[in-house]
């Protein structure tokens, strides 16, 4: 893809989810996630109903007259984007691919995070680190971004969650948002997940594609692992096997979840060619409501 293509797919992006993150967002964002406490700002005089705690008992005294400490919400959050770039990312129908849709969702959040003056950064992972954007703030600093994740290649096809986890947990010494966005095809990462959603407030975003949860009646097919190559034929027209591989991927899919919910993880699932506004939206909602 040439440079002028590029700047045309980030400018496409940005009109696209810069309005998102605006319109629906950035109140719920806001309310979703706090900052890290509460700061002094100023002291104002005692009025019936004031939290009584709240008095500031050395100008009281000085001033012989009751007043109140008035405390701001320390709003500030860094806030880091960990992406899988795996080659499982690959995959979509013809509306919009996995990788596709990382792009929008990242957009709007870091658009999102912009608009409430919170630093945003990214990691681009497959089974290793492929590249580190440290967190800043800016317009120029996210339009970088979303150029990364359009014209980003990884030098690694497969997975691995927990090398991902164990860096934002080192590369990021202050408590951070980190959105894990991913379609989650590993194995023995909730170990990593727990540590990290105690060091940091991890969010899962699983990335599906409808078409992979089901098989296609297309008689003798190749199918292939996009991530090891490898490939297998396989007797989509029996019944039986159809079946069995959608039983085993909801399987995976449940197992995923309670994964998440035994590791305090919030999450949603945003699938390809789909709004993600109704999912991005409910999951800000419930954070709010825990609040």
């Amino acid at each position: 893809m040439d440079t002028q293509e590029i700047l045309k797919r980030v400018r496409k992006i940005e009109i696209k989810t810069r309005g998102l993150s605006s319109q629906l967002f950035s109140g719920e964002y806001h309310s979703a996630f706090k900052g890290r406490g509460m700061a002094f700002s100023e002291v104002r005089e005692y009025q019936p109903g004031d939290e009584i705690r709240s008095i500031d008992w050395n100008v009281t005294a000085r001033l012989n007259h009751p007043y109140i400490k008035v405390f701001e919400e320390e709003r500030e959050l860094t806030v880091m984007l960990l992406i899988d770039v795996s080659k499982s990312e690959s995959f979509g129908t013809r509306e919009q691919l996995k990788r596709q849709l990382i792009t929008e969702v990242s957009a709007v959040l870091a658009f999102s995070a912009i608009q409430n003056n919170d630093k945003i950064g990214v990691v681009f992972f497959s089974d290793q680190i492929e590249k580190f954007i440290p967190p800043k703030k800016g317009r120029s600093h996210i339009l970088r971004i979303i150029r990364e994740l359009i014209d980003f290649e990884p030098e690694h096809n497969e997975t691995d969650l927990s090398e991902a986890l164990k860096f934002i947990n080192s590369a990021i010494k202050k408590r951070s948002i980190v959105f894990l966005l991913s379609d989650f095809i590993d194995d023995d990462f909730q170990n990593a997940l727990k540590i990290s959603n105690k060091k940091h407030d991890l969010v899962a975003l699983h990335v599906r594609d409808r078409q992979e949860e089901t098989l296609p009646n297309i008689g003798l097919a190749p199918l292939q692992d996009p991530e090891s190559g490898k490939t297998q034929w396989v007797d989509t027209s029996s019944k039986r096997i159809r079946d069995e591989y959608e039983k085993q991927r909801k399987i995976a899919v449940l197992k995923l979840q309670d994964m998440f919910t035994k590791s305090g993880v919030d999450t949603a699932s945003l699938y390809t060619g789909e709004s993600y506004t109704k999912p991005l939206m409910n999951l800000f909602k419930q954070r709010e409501l825990r609040r």
